[in-house]
């Protein structure tokens, strides 16, 4: 597998050139594929960080629009583009960015989201002082499609997560949440079988969707690496425009996928915890069908969550009544009476989060997108 290399040069400071020439304390892996309306922003926002001694590995995977021209604009020092020949999929990307990283760290960043500036600093920090956690994340707060803040924030479990949680919930969110040890990368480091050239990998390739959670996964069920979040939203997570209620079959696939290689390295963990598992990813799917306005699709997930397990009604009673109920209100109101309720619910659980995050000790300042 041959891969391009290109060094971004170009007359710096002597401060930059002193820090490019030191290693880094932090590889940030950014995939690139077919993103020209976002990729510069997302670059800037990592540029622009406050922790400043990272190297940022773009992995151009066979972009047909003029991303990777966009990439090239940047003179930064401390930025590399790594070409793909072929396009191989987010996964590849993410393996190809890990075997060129040199730093002690390595953080994610999908091409089409951002960072708060204080990002790297935070994750540095929790990381030096937690030696045993192996991943670090933080919560996300979501923007449009246009970039525009939403005001709804990932509210995930940040302490306490064991494989069973993860099994059922992705705390992490995004891919571009974790900053993660690279020593617990090297603890899940594989090389796979069908290539005829060997080379290691820590996503599996296999997967087109559900690769990060079973990274994750894999991570915490086989180590003794810990995973916890930081209180804060530091990333700001793109929704997508628009989408196909078609695209949540293949997620679903693809977590079946997920579960049927755990059965390999966590039969005990599967056989306790995969009805249940099920049933909260059936819920998610049922959320993300409300998202794409199909109400129809959304109440057949519930229906089949709760059919699958009925546990999760008890065990989070607020977050699946309220799945069920606008998964309803969806699929039974006029459009425009639907809309007037979802906008007075979001408003409603907006402020519980922002109070939420506040009494974590998060300051408000933090709350608004730099």
């Amino acid at each position: 597998m041959t891969i391009a290399i290109n060094h971004k040069i170009s007359n710096q400071d002597s401060s930059s050139a002193s820090l490019h020439n030191t290693c880094p304390k932090v590889s940030v892996v950014m995939p690139v594929y077919n993103v020209a309306a976002f990729v510069k922003d997302a670059i800037k926002s990592v540029l622009a960080q406050s922790f400043d001694n990272f190297e940022l590995l773009i992995i151009n995977d066979c972009s047909t629009d003029n991303s990777r021209a966009l990439c090239q604009q940047f003179s930064d020092l401390r930025v590399r583009i790594i070409d793909h020949e072929q396009n191989k999929g987010l996964a590849a990307a993410r393996n190809t960015g890990i075997r060129h990283a040199i730093g002690q760290y390595v953080a994610f960043i999908d091409s089409d989201d951002l960072w708060h500036i204080n990002k790297l600093k935070r994750h540095v920090d929790h990381l030096d002082s937690k030696p045993n956690v192996g991943i670090s994340f933080s919560r996300s707060s979501f923007i449009s499609y246009q970039g525009d803040p939403i005001d709804f924030y990932q509210m995930p479990q940040l302490t306490d997560i064991c494989a069973a949680h993860l099994l059922c919930r992705n705390p992490v969110g995004n891919g571009s949440a974790p900053v993660i040890r690279r020593a617990a990368l090297n603890s899940i480091r594989f090389q796979p079988k069908d290539h005829e050239e060997p080379y290691s990998c820590y996503f599996d390739e296999h997967f087109r969707q559900s690769e990060d959670i079973e990274c994750w996964f894999r991570l915490v069920a086989t180590s003794q690496w810990q995973i916890e979040g930081l209180p804060e939203p530091l990333t700001y997570y793109r929704l997508n425009h628009g989408g196909l209620s078609s695209n949540l079959a293949k997620q679903l696939a693809s977590w079946e996928q997920m579960i049927n290689k755990a059965r390999g390295y966590a039969p005990e963990l599967l056989r306790e915890h995969e009805r249940s598992a099920r049933a909260y990813q059936l819920r998610y799917l049922a959320r993300q069908a409300i998202r794409l306005g199909d109400g129809k699709v959304a109440v057949s997930y519930c229906h089949n969550a709760l059919k699958t397990s009925p546990t999760i009604l008890f065990n989070e009673t607020g977050r699946t009544l309220t799945t069920i109920i606008a998964a309803y209100l969806l699929a039974l109101l006029p459009k425009r009476f639907y809309l007037l309720c979802e906008f007075a619910g979001q408003g409603v659980l907006s402020q519980l989060q922002k109070w939420k995050i506040s009494r974590d000790g998060v300051d408000s300042a933090m709350l608004k997108q730099d």
